[in-house]
């Protein structure tokens, strides 16, 4: 059965009842139909044409029976057609279970199997959309809205009458969003649209987009920050959306400056090699060293705002991305369950790694493990709730009761300290994830797939912490008869793992250090790998 989060929501007036996300852009398209809305590298659309393929797109849909209560998988990329794809689904009510394409096949048919969605609209025509086509026989098509796409159905589809253990979606539940989890099965972050435009609201509210703003989007859509802060952010406050598939540094620079744009959000890596390339420009430009840091100088004028989330700050990093766009770098924290809990302020001096006070109508507090709220200064458990708050866990109603108690707290597992002005500081995890470019890996996952080799005995993987980001690490004993290498074993878990999932350094070692109950005793692996005898061998898979 669906089970819902239980819903203690403080009351904002960011949206009315029963609107949906597409209805806010619909209404901009009244207001300002030849302003620019949303362009990528070959399309450009304003706000009257957006709507248009919007009508388009849903007019589709209702003739092929879908509807509220349905549910649909798209897989894409940052795209015209992925956004106008996305809000047709909203416009007509139909619930998207969103993936990237860069998803792994083996990935796909896990959350397929789960999502049980009537059809599979694979979107554009990369070699990954052309690969998950195939391996879902879906049928390829072509229409002024979308351009090139492909539609399945899948043999497990199930439709919104039949009356089995999911039952219809509820008519306010926007988007899926899977997240693996610390238990390594997928779990499916139901968002409603109130939670969606919330967010939205708060991009006005808080970071003062307007028609006037041009965004720069290159945060997957199909991942909640760039879903909800950049695609809908902007959207939702007229301004111009340019939507980038890949992040290249090179490229986003002279995008950047040939689009003049004025908000950029991304993680702490991306700002690390947007000051590195520049840097590099600088130097080759003077004839001299790339060694030096980045100029003391604004390179780009017209930019207002930029954001980070996903990852701590490097201090490094702040300092540079702010003496090269001349603002501050603002931080922000949240979670696929509740994006966007706290950011930080304009009017704030943020000198550290804080990520703000909670957002407005967003409650937040620090307990222990007992469940006691901790006194002022000190480290706790960070518990939230909110109008942000997911609805629950689709299909998985236990797992939901276990974060989300009677009066609508959600329990983040991340630890925190409260600042005296109420400002945040994340200061660990409970649980035992590596946040990775922003995007989170799970030790389990990739354990999960290093041991399907048949020379792998067991494996353990840890995050280590680079300048702006964490890396996956493996370390991984080999059966008594097995015979593997580093190159070996990444090379497998290649067709296994999305990329950002992937070992950037796998350790072979002679045994794992075990506690008396045969669990891997994972603070001990640094020192067995520091021993002589132990060589490292890396993979090259840094992406």
């Amino acid at each position: 059965m669906l089970e819902r989060a239980a819903a203690h929501r403080p009351f904002l007036p960011v949206s009315t009842p029963g609107e949906r996300t597409a209805d806010r852009v619909l209404q901009w398209a009244q207001w300002q139909p030849h302003a620019p809305a949303v362009s990528d590298d070959t399309r450009a659309l304003s706000y009257g044409a957006l709507a248009d393929a919007i009508y388009a797109v849903a007019g589709q849909l209702r003739a092929e029976g879908l509807g509220p209560g349905e549910r649909i998988m798209v897989i894409g990329e940052n795209s015209v057609a992925l956004t106008v794809m996305l809000l047709a689904a909203s416009q007509c009510g139909v619930c998207a279970v969103v993936e990237n394409v860069r998803r792994m096949p083996a990935e796909i048919a896990g959350i397929l199997a789960h999502s049980l969605p009537r059809k599979v609209f694979v979107i554009g025509a990369s070699a990954e959309a052309r690969r998950h086509a195939e391996v879902l026989g879906a049928d390829p098509q072509h229409n002024t809205a979308l351009g090139d796409f492909s539609v399945a159905v899948p043999s497990n589809a199930v439709s919104a009458a039949t009356s089995d253990d999911t039952g219809p979606m509820p008519d306010d539940i926007a988007i899926i969003i899977y997240t693996t989890g610390t238990t390594g099965q997928p779990k499916g972050v139901m968002l409603t649209h109130s939670n969606l435009i919330f967010i939205a609201a708060m991009m006005r509210a808080l970071r003062h987009l307007s028609p006037r703003d041009r965004v720069y989007g290159v945060l997957p859509a199909t991942h909640v920050m760039g879903h909800a802060s950049v695609m809908l952010g902007a959207l939702h406050n007229g301004a111009a959306l340019h939507l980038v598939a890949r992040f290249d540094a090179a490229r986003c620079v002279a995008t950047l400056t040939a689009q003049r744009i004025t908000c950029i959000q991304g993680a702490p890596a991306m700002f690390a090699s947007i000051a590195a390339y520049c840097r590099q420009q600088a130097a080759t430009e003077a004839g001299g060293s790339a060694s030096g840091r980045s100029a003391g100088m604004r390179c780009f004028p017209d930019v207002r705002f930029i954001g980070s989330g996903g990852a701590p700050i490097d201090a490094t990093i702040k300092a540079d991305a702010e003496a090269l766009f001349g603002c501050e770098l603002q931080n922000g924290y949240g979670l696929t369950e509740a994006a966007s809990i706290c950011w930080t302020r304009f009017d704030d001096a943020n000198t550290d790694d804080n990520v703000g006070p909670p957002l407005p109508g967003v409650e937040t507090c620090l307990r222990d493990s007992a469940g006691q709220t901790v006194g002022d200064g000190e480290v706790g458990e960070l518990w939230m709730r909110g109008p942000n708050l997911m609805a629950g866990y689709f299909r998985n109603p236990e797992q939901t009761r276990r974060v989300v108690d009677a009066e609508g707290w959600f329990n983040t597992q991340d630890l925190a300290r409260s600042l005296p002005d109420g400002r945040m500081l994340i200061v660990g995890r409970t649980k035992d994830v590596i946040v990775r470019s922003g995007f989170n890996v799970y030790p389990l996952e990739v354990e999960a797939a290093l041991n399907t080799h048949p020379a792998v005995l067991h494996s353990a993987v840890v995050g280590r912490s680079v300048p702006g980001n964490e890396e996956v690490v493996a370390y991984v004993e080999l059966a008594a008869a097995g015979s593997a290498d580093a190159p070996a074993l990444a090379a497998h878990v290649a067709g296994l793992l999305s990329p950002y999932k992937r070992p950037a350094e796998i350790v072979i070692v002679p045994a794992l250090p075990l506690a008396a109950n045969g669990k891997v005793l994972k603070s001990q692996l640094a020192q067995v790998c520091g021993r002589p005898d132990h060589a490292t061998q890396q993979t090259g898979d840094r992406t």
